[in-house]
Order: C-alpha cells, then sequence, then structure tokens
C-alpha cells in the first residue's frame, strides 16, 4: 500500500481523494497541523509514510539528518485544487515508487520531476 503524509500546504480533501489506491492522511487528520516541520518528518518516518509539503525545508530538514527515510515528495505546483494536487502525487508517485521505498528527495511541478537520493 502506498502510504504518504500530506503536509498542511495541501488541501485536506487531497488525501481524501487519494483514499483510492493510497493510505493517505493529511496532518490536520493527526493534530499535526501546527506542528515543526521535524516533527512531521519524524511522524512519516515513524509510520513508514512518504511525506508531501509545499515547503522547500522538508528536503533540508532531510539532509541535515543524514538519514535516507522518510522520502519526501516536494510540490512546486502553487494553485491546484485538492484534486489537482492528488492527481499530481499519483503521477509523481506512479514514476518514483521504487526510489521512494529506498528513500529519495523528490521535487515535482506539473511538467517535470526532479530526484535526489
Amino acid at each position: 500500500m502506498k502510504r504518504v503524509l500530506l503536509d498542511q500546504g495541501l488541501a485536506p480533501h487531497a488525501a481524501a481523494i487519494l483514499q483510492k489506491g493510497f493510505d493517505a492522511l493529511h496532518v490536520s487528520e493527526i493534530g499535526m497541523e501546527r506542528a515543526d516541520d521535524v516533527l512531521i518528518l519524524e511522524r512519516a518516518r515513524d509510520d513508514e509514510r512518504v511525506c508531501i509539503p509545499l515547503d522547500h525545508d522538508f528536503h533540508a530538514h532531510l539532509a541535515m539528518t543524514g538519514q535516507g527515510h522518510p522520502s519526501v515528495i516536494l510540490l512546486r505546483a502553487q494553485g491546484p485544487d485538492a484534486q489537482g494536487q492528488a492527481n499530481l502525487i499519483r503521477v509523481v508517485y506512479v514514476q518514483c515508487e521504487r526510489v521512494l521505498r529506498e528513500g529519495a528527495a523528490v521535487s515535482a511541478d506539473r511538467r517535470t520531476i526532479q530526484l535526489c537520493r
């Protein structure tokens, strides 16, 4: 099962849309909508979920820990509604699923996907 944790910048309804094919949670569903980025990353790692923020700081926090997990998919597409966010997450996950299982930092917008390991 594809397990993801969506950060507060994403629409809470995007997690509900992703339920078909994903075990998706939004931080607001678990009382972490105001949590520090580091705590959200720790929760994603503990729950074996890919963390999905709009915030560039998550990649930096991940790099500073020196750990390969959790994987992070940074969405750089500002403006899409919940459906658009869910669609982009699905596309990125399908294209990067293997490396996401291994531990990766991915950055994506509507046209490109960049991968850092």
